[in-house]
């Protein structure tokens, strides 16, 4: 009894010391934490194929590994990169002569007060945005070196998951302290969750973004191609995220007395691009991940704070690890569910 009470003290302890330690190690290392995601997302979206080529067709492991990387770099790293170049050489553009910036806020706060009789953007609240603005660029240009090492950190991750695949998945399944068929149920769940979103919500965005530049070219806006580009990607947030750019722009035609355009726009963003995003988003992730509405959307919210850009795919993860645990839980420690008594006749 006395032994066996002592087992469970140093059992204790020596679960507490590894815990500190994970604690200590991961606080250290969570700037790269995202590249982790992002490697294990990588992973997940095409262990399939690198297993059917390296064990059916007999590739070699290493070199399959990197043409996989050389396929993300060039259908993921490279857009991006030229997207963001395009933008950055908008905002020096706009830096070194802001007067257009400025004429066009001036010209929607006209327009909003003609329309509301209230000065809804005052010259405190132009000139708050225009600081948190010119605040919020420096950020992103000094996160750079964070992005380039969390690609770099991807790139590596990826490469050894790739090559120990095997081995990682049977070592996660000895250790997980569960049942074969909840272990599988986690797997199936996260392989789901993780192609629905990481494939879903970019392709969402994507043809947001190209119908939104359609509608800016016929109405004969300028930039439209960079616009559509900022669509796009604020289509990454759901419901509100396109008309955060389409709105502005029909107020400012509205300003500028383009009142036929501006209806036009209006029209075309509303049913045409908000249609898309909603049609898109509900049917395609629930189709390939089983993803509800709700999920999408409160996982997002938590996701983003947790982990930055991947969190639009693990947010919604998390919050279905959170459903699926509780359906293991009951499966592994709750025993059979007693039917209720039928009422007497």
């Amino acid at each position: 009894m006395v032994s066996d009470f002592n087992n469970r003290i140093r059992q204790i302890a020596f679960l507490l010391i590894v815990t500190a330690l994970a604690v200590i190690i991961f606080k250290q290392l969570y700037i790269f934490f995202p590249g982790f995601l992002g490697a294990l997302t990588l992973y997940i979206l095409c262990r399939r194929y690198y297993f059917r080529l390296t064990e059916e067709r007999k590739w070699k492991k290493g070199l399959t590994a990197v043409l996989f990387m050389i396929l993300f770099m060039a259908c993921i790293v490279a857009p991006v990169y030229f997207a963001g170049q395009m933008i950055f050489q908008k905002i020096n553009t706009i830096a070194e002569n802001p007067e257009q910036v400025n004429h066009a806020i001036d010209a929607i706060s006209t327009q909003l007060r003609e329309w509301t009789g209230q000065d809804l953007l005052t010259k405190d609240a132009t000139a708050d945005i225009k600081k948190r603005a010119a605040g919020f660029i420096p950020g992103i240009l000094n996160s750079s070196a964070t992005m380039l090492g969390n690609l770099l950190m991807i790139l590596f991750l990826a490469y050894f998951m790739f090559i120990n695949g095997r081995f990682m998945e049977e070592t996660l399944e000895h250790f997980i302290p569960l049942k074969h068929k909840n272990i599988q149920s986690l797997a199936d769940e996260t392989c789901g969750m993780v192609r629905a979103n990481a494939l879903g919500i970019p392709l969402i965005s994507l043809i947001q973004g190209l119908v939104a530049l359609l509608g800016y070219w016929i109405v004969g806006i300028e930039d439209f191609v960079l616009l559509g580009l900022i669509t796009g990607l604020f289509a990454f947030f759901p419901v509100i995220g396109t008309a955060m750019i389409w709105l502005p722009l029909v107020i400012f035609l509205f300003s500028k007395g383009e009142s036929g355009k501006a209806i036009g726009l209006l029209l075309y963003s509303a049913i045409v691009i908000g249609n898309i995003d909603y049609v898109a988003r509900i049917t395609f992730l629930q189709k390939v991940g089983n993803v509800h509405p709700i999920i999408t959307i409160l996982g997002l919210i938590a996701g983003l704070k947790l982990f930055g850009f991947w969190g639009f795919i693990f947010g919604p993860l998390l919050i279905s690890y959170l459903l699926l645990l509780i359906r293991i839980y009951r499966n592994e420690f709750g025993g059979a569910v007693k039917s209720p008594n039928p009422p007497s006749t």
